[in-house]
């Protein structure tokens, strides 16, 4: 069974990418692309 914090991760994820595609203002997408990076950075540590 997956803990919390991966639940979270995971949706996370999920709402980043999702928004990326909606969003039409471009400093707005520079965020949500450094914080979809940094997500994903976490699950790499967690996967180690």
């Amino acid at each position: 069974m997956e803990g919390l914090e991966e639940f979270i991760r995971r949706q996370n994820l999920e709402i980043f990418r999702r928004q990326i595609d909606l969003v039409k203002d471009d400093a707005r997408r520079q965020w949500l692309l450094k914080r979809l990076a940094e997500e994903e950075a976490k699950v790499e540590v967690a996967i180690r």
